[in-house]
């Protein structure tokens, strides 16, 4: 584990500092994630010859996300079409690790985009990178939901605007859940809980630290941690009214589930997001 200094620094935007084992653990994880590049991206771009659908993207993403250090571990039974995933949202690996068990496409924050070899394998698998900021853009996201929702039979989107440290749940933003207003013939939509526990305070991508420096800190730990996702009991949108009641039916579920599973009230998130127009409590703010 990284000391609560190192951590400080990471979400003031400070380049945290590895150590040497750390660079080791770094560069082989690294050449880790190289050999399953060099194995599966021709092995998908061939079967692509031959059919649409490709199972090499999931296939990836999944041993990718052990070679990062997850060991996941699935509860509950996911949708396989026709669904629309709504999660809480921790780390760069919900993506390898959701995708990986579900092979589900992508809503997630434009920055993921910009961090290398990420961002292009998140393409593979159709992520729909959204800058959060942008208004005039949500029509042009919209429909780029839609075609990935139809192509994929299954999305996720990550209301919450931002990544936490698993220990809070923000509101959520549902103008991407636009896309359910009315909803696609059959779609239903179910709530996931991704679950990382303690760790989930160190892996956090927060703050002001950088896509680079998160994933370098993520890459170099020691050993492995468990990752658990909590498949929720999917409902019909057609039973609520709008985009906001879908929200909040789905807020209500993954926020019993993860006070089940932390043992303990959630906290509130100390730092400033404004598409969600969330303004941390100056006393959690200052600590």
């Amino acid at each position: 584990m990284i000391s609560q200094e190192l951590r400080d620094a990471a979400e003031r935007g400070e380049t945290t500092p590895l150590s040497f084992v750390g660079w080791i653990r770094f560069i082989l994880r690294v050449f880790g994630l190289l050999t399953l590049l060099i194995l599966f991206v021709p092995l998908h771009y061939l079967y692509r010859i031959l059919r649409y659908g490709s199972p090499f993207p999931m296939l990836f993403l999944r041993f990718a996300g052990r070679i990062s250090g997850a060991k996941v571990r699935t509860i509950g039974t996911h949708l396989k079409r026709d669904v629309f995933f709504i999660a809480n949202h921790v780390s760069w690996l919900d993506i390898l690790a959701l995708a990986g068990a579900s092979g589900t496409a992508f809503v997630a924050k434009h920055e993921l985009s910009e961090v290398p070899v990420i961002g292009w394998l998140c393409s593979l698998n159709r992520t729909v990178h959204v800058k959060r900021e942008n208004r005039l853009g949500v029509a042009a996201q919209i429909n780029a939901l839609r075609e990935a929702l139809e192509d994929n039979w299954s999305v996720t989107i990550f209301p919450e605007g931002t990544t936490t440290d698993g220990q809070s749940l923000l509101p959520f933003k549902t103008s991407m859940l636009s896309v359910l207003e009315p909803p696609p013939k059959d779609v239903l939509v179910q709530p996931v809980l991704i679950d990382y526990g303690p760790i989930g305070e160190e892996l956090g991508w927060v703050g002001d630290e950088t896509g680079i420096n998160n994933a370098k800190r993520v890459l170099s730990r020691k050993g492995s941690f468990e990752l658990k996702i909590h498949f929720l009991e999917p409902f019909s949108p057609e039973e609520f009214h709008g985009r906001k009641a879908i929200g909040a039916r789905a807020r209500a579920a993954i926020e019993a589930a993860l006070l089940t599973s932390l043992k303990k009230p959630l906290r509130d998130f100390k730092h400033d997001v404004v598409p969600i127009r969330y303004a941390a409590p100056k006393d959690v703010r200052d600590e």
